[in-house]
């Protein structure tokens, strides 16, 4: 399933867009454990290159990212930060609702492996496929999971921080074979460690399974996207 799905994204987005990643946890690391600067997203960003990602309880750092990763509970000055700090959220009443309501399990494997997907040969452990993805980009991922999916929450984008959009949202959708996929990094604190002209769009693995079966009937081979996907690599007037 994997090289038939990376061969067909090629072929719908061209040379231009980086390899998707795949996450999920596991008793193995990926890689090497490594210091994880605080903020995490500009290490999983990196793994586009081709390195692969293993965050456990001992180099996530963050208060945030040890929480929305399953390793560590919610530290108490968390609320006032995100509230009185950050000014996410009007009251530290709303943080301490709103993560009770993400209702986050503790992890059950210390790793949590983040792996580019042409280095995997299974998607076993693996929770979720993320992409990041430019506007023309997300035209078409989002064509892509509309095309068998009318549901209002085919594709959604909820208040998060950068790691939560990526992995909190698409551990819990995945557990519960749910259908939908998620627009993230619209997080002010994470955005300096992306490219400006990208964002988030994640695929648990349960509905990307789905996916892959409908990718190829999509827009995503159809002559509208072909003109985006000009676009994407440069060749647009050629």
């Amino acid at each position: 399933m994997i090289q038939t799905f990376l061969q067909r994204y090629k072929e719908a987005f061209g040379n231009a867009t980086p390899l998707p990643v795949a996450f999920g946890y596991s008793h193995t690391p990926a890689t090497e454990e490594r210091e994880i600067p605080r903020c995490m997203i500009g290490a999983v960003r990196k793994v586009c290159d081709g390195e692969p990602l293993t965050l456990t309880a001992g180099n996530v750092s963050c208060g945030g990212g040890s929480l929305y990763t399953a390793f560590a509970p919610m530290q108490e000055r968390i609320p006032g930060f995100v509230s009185e700090t950050e000014h996410y959220k009007q009251t530290p009443g709303q943080v301490r609702e709103y993560i009770r309501n993400l209702d986050i399990r503790p992890a059950e494997k210390p790793c949590l492996n983040f792996v580019r997907m042409d280095r995997l040969s299974t998607l076993d452990d693996v929770e979720g496929i993320l992409f990041f993805a430019t506007p023309d980009m997300l035209s078409g991922l989002c064509s892509w999971a509309f095309y068998d999916n009318d549901a209002d929450d085919a594709v959604c984008t909820r208040f998060a921080s950068g790691c939560c959009s990526i992995v909190t949202f698409a551990v819990q959708e995945n557990r519960k074979n749910g259908r939908s996929c998620f627009i993230g990094m619209l997080d002010p604190s994470a955005r300096p460690l992306v490219p400006a002209h990208e964002l988030t769009f994640v695929i648990p693995v349960h509905r990307f399974r789905e996916m892959v079966q409908t990718m190829e009937h999509s827009a995503l081979f159809r002559k509208a996207y072909s003109i985006v996907k000009k676009r994407i690599n440069g060749e647009t007037g050629k």
